[in-house]
């Protein structure tokens, strides 16, 4: 017994302009078009996969002719709609240009052009994927197409229209067909399930919408596939099941960790995706995508569908979640995804996702109302201990809300001073060093020293010649074996450069300004726009800066710039870049410097007894920018 059945997409097929799903701005422009009798002679049919390129083309044939006269709504019914829908009508031909490129083949189609229809009105040529025709192709139906028999239609249809020279672009009239709507696609298949008797979730449908990405034949094929996995009981998880997705549910609870600065429970999460097989590259690209709705939510509340089962997190994260934060893990998310290549493997780069947005905010930031945080308890300090620090510990009033925090024991640490440096101590230790420098078995420092003179060379300095009371600094001299000095208390010898300047947002100035920005190691853009800027001042995380003139690459500078200070001042900082002549900035004190140190230069060599001399006896003279000061 031969089986008929026809997969969805065939069987639902549209046959007519109204049953056509999603393109009405095509359909318009066809519709005026035959039922004016305003008819071109070319038509190019232009978008993705499965929007219905193939199937607008048949339905204008069946229009053009239709055994009722042209109209936009063909009878469906005459010998002319009928062969057309079954394909096998004489008059319309439909050429692959895929395995049809050559200049003979279409040499040959041409040559068929020329002689009258055989039962039709017209005769329609419908070249599929023509961009895949060659060059000599396209120039042997360039005349053609240009001044066709009056009887010959053609209807071209391509996914990838740049790839069509433009002469053969300028004698077509083209239509490019959009992508579906998820929306559209689910009443769609609300629909066609309905009459085919199939069980269904509303929210396996937007599943299948989704992972359709706008074509209509794949959602039909993927609800197939559906009706097959499930046993015609399409639900939401024997979707997820078939299609390896993640449920939203994972991705809010990856986000409830965050906002309970969790590092475990974002590691058990980590590891339930593990366990389920799921690609962490698409993990992070929905938790993009959910990101994403939830700061348009923030920004105009109630457009997140009442119809979607993730309303509810949706709503209560983006009253929870700090909007400034908010777009920091979607910047963390996107980027973390473009990055999985570069980590050692996909789990490791998901949980360091999950980590740096951790390390970038702290919890009073990560909310929109801070709360209080407390301490958590340590198995070094029982829990008594710390709920006694907490009930008498001062409480400090927030300055932006008004939210009273806990200061606990731990947040509190008491001064302790080191006990002083004895100098006796430090010169009896070099005595004895160079005394040991003096024997045979003496081993450099540099040199690698054998295991078994090991124990010698450690009992020649015991506890005895150095009490434990006795405190020794040690100073790193950059030197590559470790090698470190004992000095005594007083380090006003060390250069400024080498300690650490820690300011705050609120100690920042123009000159404080100058010092952060050389003190950064970055170069490229991003380094010239820290020399070139000039410090103006901070207002509400806001720090405007001035700088002389455009640069090129401004906006992206200018987001690595804002991460950067982010990151430094340990809290989200926002940036504005006006402009404007500047003063103060680190390239400005670099030129002024190196200005000192030309007329230094110039001053030294004037002053030189040599040179004079030489400009005595022999009237010699300098010429001018030809001094260069000594950059060692």
């Amino acid at each position: 017994m031969t089986n008929n059945y026809l997969v969805l997409a065939r069987k639902w097929r549209p046959r007519t302009f109204e049953t056509l799903i999603g393109q009405d701005h095509v359909v318009k422009a066809l519709s005026n078009a035959l039922s004016t009798q305003r008819l071109h002679h070319a038509w190019l049919f232009t978008g993705t996969r499965g929007v219905g390129k193939t199937t607008l083309a048949r339905i204008l044939a069946k229009s053009l002719n239709c055994e009722q006269g042209i109209s936009p709504n063909p009878c469906g019914v005459c010998q002319a709609c009928t062969e057309i829908d079954q394909g096998r009508f004489v008059d319309y031909l439909e050429f692959d240009a895929a395995s049809n490129r050559g200049v003979d083949e279409m040499t040959q189609l041409l040559e068929q052009a020329i002689y009258a229809p055989t039962v039709g009105r017209f005769k329609i040529y419908t070249i599929d994927e023509v961009h895949m025709l060659t060059g000599h192709a396209f120039n042997a139906m360039l005349k053609t197409l240009e001044e066709p028999p009056p009887h010959v239609k053609f209807i071209l249809a391509t996914t990838d229209p740049q790839k069509i020279p433009v002469t053969v672009l300028s004698r077509c009239l083209q239509f490019n067909l959009k992508q579906m709507a998820p929306e559209n696609i689910v009443l769609h298949l609300q629909n066609i399930l309905t009459q085919e008797a199939v069980n269904y979730e509303n929210e396996g449908l937007r599943l299948l919408a989704q992972a359709a990405a706008g074509s209509m034949r794949d959602a039909l094929s993927l609800t197939d596939q559906a009706i097959a996995y499930s046993g015609a009981n399409i639900t939401a998880d024997a979707i997820r099941d078939m299609l390896g997705t993640i449920d939203q549910r994972y991705l809010v609870r990856f986000l409830q960790q965050l906002l309970n600065a969790n590092a475990q429970g974002i590691l058990d999460v980590a590891d339930e995706l593990t366990t389920r097989g799921f690609s962490f590259s698409s993990a992070l690209e929905d938790l993009a995508s959910l990101l994403s709705r939830i700061a348009i939510e923030q920004r105009l509340p109630g457009t997140v569908a009442p119809e979607d089962p993730s309303v509810e997190d949706i709503v209560q994260l983006s009253q929870a979640i700090n909007p400034d934060v908010l777009q920091l893990f979607y910047s963390i998310a996107i980027h973390s995804r473009a990055e999985l290549a570069l980590s050692p493997d996909e789990y490791t780069g998901f949980v360091m996702a999950g980590l740096r947005m951790l390390s970038l905010v702290s919890p009073q930031q990560m909310r929109t109302v801070p709360v209080p945080i407390s301490a958590p308890i340590t198995p070094s300090r029982p829990a008594q201990e710390v709920g006694t620090i907490q009930e008498t510990a001062p409480r400090i009033e927030s300055i932006s809300g008004g939210e009273s925090v806990a200061v606990t024991g731990e947040d509190v640490v008491e001064p302790v001073d080191a006990p002083p440096v004895s100098t006796e101590i430090a010169v009896e230790a070099q005595k004895k060093t160079e005394q040991l420098a003096k024997t045979d078995d003496f081993i450099p420092a540099w040199e690698d020293i054998p295991a078994a003179s090991l124990p010698e060379t450690a009992s020649a300095l015991s506890d005895e010649d150095f009490p434990l009371q006795e405190v020794f600094i040690p100073v790193d001299m950059g030197d590559e074996d470790g090698a470190a000095m004992m000095v005594d208390s007083d380090l006003s010898w060390v250069p400024q450069h080498q300690e650490s300047q820690n300011y705050t947002l609120e100690q920042m100035d123009a000159e404080k300004w100058v010092q952060l920005a050389k003190s950064f190691n970055v170069s490229g853009m991003l380094g010239e726009l820290l020399r070139h800027t000039e410090w103006v001042g901070v207002q509400q995380n806001t720090i405007t800066l001035r700088l002389l003139m455009r640069i090129s690459d401004n906006l992206g500078s200018k987001a690595k710039l804002s991460t950067l200070l982010t990151e430094y001042f340990k809290r989200i900082v926002k940036l504005n870049i006006e402009f404007g002549d500047t003063d103060q900035t680190a390239f400005a004190q670099e030129q002024a410097q190196a200005k000192q140190r030309q007329q230094a230069a110039e001053r030294s060599v004037a002053e030189n007894a040599f040179v004079q001399s030489l400009q005595k006896d022999f009237q010699a003279t300098i010429v001018p920018d030809s001094i260069r000061p000594f950059s060692g």
